[in-house]
């Protein structure tokens, strides 16, 4: 056997010609200006990096950039978007002035390329201070020093798409099951928005690392629905294709036993297959498991060889040779020799000038074979060199890793809290909340005096918990508040009130916990009551303001929300005068003066920008669209979410409270507007996001799965939602009307029903302020009761007829009260609420008989405020009751054809196939619609119309049923029965319908 076979991309691809050519076919249609992407998973070994460099290979043949970065395993630091900042930093070297154009207009791109530096801190804070409302950072307050998540995305997405335009660009992102929450936010936001540019996206993860809760697994969840996103499995070799394998690493005659036994104990993975091959050892001797195989291989290395490779397998990234020769401490010859002799082995390779494994497999087995105390010596090293040589960004994560990792608690807290700054910065509140976590684990185990003297533990937990909160994990911003004000022993009167604050202000974002807030509060509000005009003190009567006004008692609110202004400006907080003027402004909107609330919001929004208060500005918008849409005014309610949505990305706080708050409401008016997005852009939450706020984002993406009929994915949606209703109690609302929805359209009314009776009953005990949000549920109640009906009474079936018009008066009678005594956040029952009612009392006028098309008419006209499927659904329902009451047909047929330009052009397929039955009974064309080919007999002697009357008569209806069903008149039906018996020589209708039975024209 061959002592160094030929490895990896020494070899042809063997066996993979299926997948090569999928990979091509999608460079191919980028090539074309059809943008994509390809997630290619498989095990650890099967191949990937090879399959992605002969694409690579391909791609530059033709002319195309190709850029490449890998992840790494840094599990307790991890540097954000390093994949990307790989892949791009070719880009600030490249010599063609496209290219260097593309670069010098973003200069948010510095913060990935090499030259890019964060820029410091204005003041001499070591953290930023405080709790969300009150962090008046000096370097947040202009924005031309305040990065922002958008600024980033963007400036990644517009040098790319810029490159695309003058040569084709390959992207590739090795390793994605270790990317860091940044990079993962960073992938989404560009396979959302592949277009129409020359630019192939590939990304591999190994697929056995993905797990159940591994954070990449939801994400891949909503990225394959993407239209411009493929997936490609790379599975092992099956048994020739391993041997075909094992026969080209051998470069040489080798007997077909050892080719045998290679392929079989390798299980098809090309990786194990090298390694056994490299090792050399006899069938008999085949190591039992892969890291026996691959530690054998080192074996065979000289001393100074191994000691190079175990060295470098500490370093959790490349080593640079410098770097090398220090913490090895060999000298340089034999350090030369040493990394020829690895790399001649195939065991390191050298890329960008630096050394790194040929395999991550091959760098876990050394590392894992290290001593405890060859471990700490080396990170130690590593650390050592770091402190003392800046490694440029990410050099307080790097230094945080190694010192973790060689027991220096000391430096590691420095280096976390540093670290921890800097995510911040670039955006990445996952990571800083990552780094400020692990300092907490530490805190207790670092001596006090060794402790850095500006940080204290109480504002550690009060930093985890605005992180938690502002990268969308509720429950754990309360936790870490929580935890706050259990350290308050000896702590200054407003520092003990920041704490209690801030506890209130997080259980203030989470449902069903309002009274434990309101406790909160008033104990900060005990603690400087008494006290003079102080930052503190604003902030707490600001946030005592907005939970009072939560709680309901208005008069309080407002007299604490004037107090806050009134302190703020004595004292310059002008981040906490902005979030009282917000409490004012949606005061007034309760009270119905929409002008003067728009007023307070606006100058909220401008003051909270101006002095950094973050969440005070999102709430400000938030609030300020809101009071647009309770009075149906969506344009502007729309643009303004839209806004709030890029102002939050831009800050880095997309899932916070406020920022989910506008991303779901935005989707909400473009269902209702019907400006509806394709089913795959589905922006799913960032690693880390809290189940409850994933869930928030799935319940505005249920009502478009029903409306489409996409019956899986949403009775999917709505196991998902169950466990969340307490919660978040607007998903048990989006629940319980897509639930009824999707039984309607089953025809299933019972389920329909018992969906708006769990729901309504679920919200009334949990709170009684829910009573008008079950207007719409019961108006779908009461359609679903009125669809029962008519069913049974076709059926004969009087007395379950009845049992449904019980049950539909019985709905109809909560929808009424619940119109009249609902609390209207704006005071006046807006728009939807009254279109909904007018719905309800149309449906209920069909419950015992023909519907009244006057009522549907008016449903219609209540629904023009904008929402354009329901009210194509009332011209649905509208038509029906016209043609039933042999009523104006002219008008039903425009009916028909506006419901069903609006259900097409939604691709709301059950909608539109409901209007094309209608219209096809009661014989109405759509234009472009072909009517649908009768199956019929060679001979038939029937017409059209008495094949539609005797397939009901066989169903057992009456003539007066049938005339009901096919929109004519009872007279006309006895007509076309006679007709049917003397074609068909019968003297009875039973006989009629039995003979056209036997002679197959009816089925």
């Amino acid at each position: 056997m061959m002592v160094v076979p030929r490895l990896g991309s020494g070899i042809p691809l063997v066996a993979r010609a299926d997948e090569m050519r999928r990979l091509r076919a999608a460079f191919a249609a980028a090539e074309r200006g059809e943008a994509g992407a390809v997630l290619v998973s498989g095990d650890a070994g099967v191949g990937k990096t090879r399959l992605l460099t002969e694409l690579a290979e391909h791609a530059a043949s033709r002319g195309a950039l190709v850029l490449s970065g890998r992840c790494l395993d840094v599990r307790e630091g991890g540097l954000p978007y390093l994949p990307f900042a790989e892949a791009l930093s070719p880009l600030s070297l490249d010599d063609d002035p496209e290219v260097a154009e593309a670069v010098r207009v973003r200069p948010a791109l510095a913060r990935l390329l090499p030259q890019g530096a964060t820029p410091p801190l204005v003041s001499g804070d070591h953290l930023v201070p405080d709790t969300s409302g009150e962090r008046d950072v000096p370097y947040r307050v202009r924005p031309e020093q305040d990065l922002g998540q958008l600024q980033l995305f963007d400036a990644v997405l517009g040098v790319l798409t810029q490159v695309a335009a003058h040569r084709p660009v390959l992207l590739v992102l090795e390793d994605l099951h270790w990317a860091d929450s940044s990079s993962r936010n960073l992938l989404s936001f560009l396979l959302n928005r592949l277009r129409g540019q020359r630019l192939l996206v590939v990304g591999s993860y190994r697929e056995e690392d993905v797990y159940r809760r591994h954070p990449l697994r939801a994400m891949l969840v909503e990225l394959v629905r993407l239209p411009a996103v493929e997936q490609i499995e790379l599975r092992p070799f099956g048994t020739a294709e391993a041997r075909a394998f094992v026969e080209a690493l051998a470069d040489g005659p080798v007997s077909p036993e050892i080719v045998g036994w290679v392929a079989e104990r390798s299980e098809g993975n090309p990786f194990f297959a090298e390694e056994l091959m490299a090792a050399g050892v006899d069938c008999e001797d085949l190591p039992a498991g892969l890291a026996e195989v691959l530690l054998s291989r080192l074996e065979r290395l000289s001393p100074e060889a191994r000691r190079v490779v175990r060295t470098i397998s500490a370093a959790g990234d490349s080593v640079a040779h410098a770097a090398l020769a220090e913490v090895t401490g060999l000298g340089e010859l034999e350090l030369d020799e040493a990394l020829r002799e690895a790399v001649h082995h195939h065991v390191l390779v050298i890329e960008r000038g630096a050394y790194t494994f040929r395999h991550a497999l091959l760098q876990e087995a050394v590392y894992g074979d290290l001593l405890p105390g060859e471990r700490v010596r080396m990170h130690a090293a590593y650390a050592e060199r770091i402190r003392r040589i800046p490694q440029g960004r990410g050099h307080d994560a790097k230094l945080a890793y190694h010192s973790l990792r060689s027991r220096d608690l000391k430096t590691a807290l420095a280096a976390l809290l540093q670290a921890a700054d800097e995510a911040e910065r670039l955006g990445a509140l996952g990571a800083a909340l990552r780094h400020t976590e692990q300092a907490l684990e530490i805190w207790d185990a670092v001596p006090k005096e060794d402790r850095p003297a500006d940080i204290s533990e109480l504002r550690l937990l009060q930093e985890a918990s605005y992180f938690a909160g502002t990268s969308g994990e509720p429950e754990r911003a309360i936790a870490y508040a929580r935890s706050s004000v259990q350290n308050l022993y000896g702590v200054p009167r407003e520092k003990a009130a920041k704490a209690w604050r801030r506890l209130a202000e997080a259980l203030l974002n989470a449902e069903g916990t309002l009274h434990e807030a309101l406790n909160a509060i008033n104990r900060a509000w005990e603690l400087v009551a008494e006290g003079e005009p102080s930052k503190t003190r604003a902030w707490v009567l600001a946030t005592r303001a907005a939970i009072l006004r939560s709680a309901g008692t208005h008069e309080d609110s407002q007299w604490n929300a004037h107090a806050a202004v009134a302190d703020a400006q004595a004292v310059g907080a002008t981040g906490a005068e902005a979030a009282a003027l917000v409490t004012l402004g949606a005061l007034a909107d309760g009270a119905g003066k929409p002008g003067e609330a728009r007023e307070r919001l606006r100058e909220a929004e401008n003051k909270a920008r101006d002095s950094g208060a973050l969440n005070v500005e999102l709430r400000a918008l938030c609030f300020l669209a809101f009071s647009y849409e309770d009075l149906g005014e969506y344009g502007p309610a729309m643009d303004i979410y839209q806004r709030g949505i890029e102002r939050a990305e831009q800050t880095g706080l997309t899932w916070s409270i406020y920022g989910l708050e506008m991303r779901a409401r935005h989707l909400t008016l473009r269902y209702l507007t019907g400006d509806w997005p394709a089913m795959a852009s589905t922006n799913a939450p960032a690693r880390g996001v809290s189940s409850v706020l994933a869930a928030r984002m799935t319940s505005s993406w249920l009502p478009f799965a029903v409306a489409r009929g996409r019956v899986d994915t949403a009775r999917k949606y709505l196991g998902e939602l169950r466990p969340h209703w307490r919660a978040e109690p607007l998903t048990a609302v989006v629940s319980g009307a897509t639930g009824a929805e999707l039984a309607l359209w089953e025809g299933e009314y019972e389920q329909a029903i018992a969906w708006v009776r769990k729901v309504t009953e679920f919200l009334l005990s949990f709170d009684e302020g829910y009573l008008l949000g079950t207007v719409r549920l019961g108006a779908l109640g009461v359609e679903a009761a009125t669809a029962w009906a008519v069913s049974a009474r076709k059926r004969g079936d009087h007395g379950v007829a009845e049992q449904a018009v019980i049950a539909g008066r019985k709905l109809i009678e909560h929808v009424r009260y619940a119109g009249e005594n609902g609390k209207p956040r704006a005071q006046t029952l807006g728009p939807e609420a009254r279109a909904w009612l007018a719905r309800a009392e149309a449906a209920a006028s069909g419950l015992e008989g023909p519907a009244d098309p006057a009522l549907w008419a008016a449903a219609v006209a209540a629904f023009d405020y904008g929402a354009v499927y329901e009210q194509a659904i009332c011209r649905w329902h509208h038509a029906e009751a016209l043609l039933a009451a042999q009523g104006d047909a002219g008008l039903a047929a425009k009916e028909l054809l506006a419901a069903h330009d609006v259900a097409d052009r939604l691709r709301a397929e059950p909608l539109r196939d409901a209007v094309r039955e209608v219209a096809r009974r009661a014989r109405i064309e759509i234009p472009g619609v072909e009517p649908k080919p009768a199956t019929r007999p060679t001979i038939d002697p029937l017409t059209e119309r008495e094949r539609a009357v005797l397939e009901r008569v066989a169903l057992g209806r009456t003539n007066r049923q049938v005339g009901e069903e096919l929109y004519i008149s009872e007279k006309t039906v006895s007509v076309h029965l006679s007709r049917v018996m003397a074609k068909l020589g019968a003297s009875r209708r039973a006989e009629a319908v039995a003979i056209a039975y036997d002679r197959g024209l009816l089925t």
